[in-house]
């Protein structure tokens, strides 16, 4: 009668261990945590993207339904380069260097309308297309002999593009700026 007690015994221990690692899988699957500078979506699949933000700090999840994007809100750098034409014909390369950070309140519509990746589908092409255009409206000397006013309109017209995109841009400047062989 010994031995079959010690099989019950270790049966019923088998049986507990087994469901105790169920429930903290279970646990494990419904938590997630957001980091300092980090920002969360849900997505729900009953619902699809949910119009919250999630803070920092550990939260639950229903596991299976509902599953977190986490955003990095931090300001990050960017950089471009531009080859463009000038108004007097000379071309020009121009870098642009760019920090940028989404915004917040709008993370729920870039997830639904531009992904996770959105930094990098919409600032190259929003950026070579204002650069282009500013280059566009000044001679070659004048890049250079303007700079500040040149580099104040990239900035304006940066803004105004990127915050139709909901990215907000701290810091706009032009950090290389080089001429074609015609010009020297």
């Amino acid at each position: 009668m010994g031995s079959q007690a010690a099989v019950s015994f270790l049966t019923n221990v088998a049986g507990a261990s087994f469901g105790l690692g169920v429930a903290a899988t279970l646990l494990n699957s419904s938590l997630y945590t957001v980091d300092g500078g980090q920002r969360a979506v849900l997505f729900d699949r009953f619902r699809g993207i949910l119009d919250e933000t999630v803070g920092e700090g550990t939260h639950f999840v229903i596991p299976w339904v509902q599953k977190p994007y986490i955003f990095d809100i931090r300001t990050r750098p960017h950089t471009f380069s531009s080859i463009s034409g000038t108004k007097d014909l000379q071309m020009v390369n121009l870098t642009l260097r760019v920090l940028s950070r989404p915004d917040t309140a709008r993370l729920p519509v870039i997830v639904q309308k531009l992904g996770l990746e959105y930094d990098e589908k919409v600032l190259p092409s929003i950026g070579n297309e204002v650069l282009k255009a500013m280059v566009a409206q000044f001679n070659a000397d004048q890049l250079l002999t303007e700079r500040p006013h040149v580099s104040a309109l990239a900035r304006e017209s940066l803004i105004r593009r990127a915050k139709d995109f909901n990215i907000l841009l701290d810091d706009v400047a032009i950090t290389h700026l080089s001429y074609g062989h015609e010009f020297s």
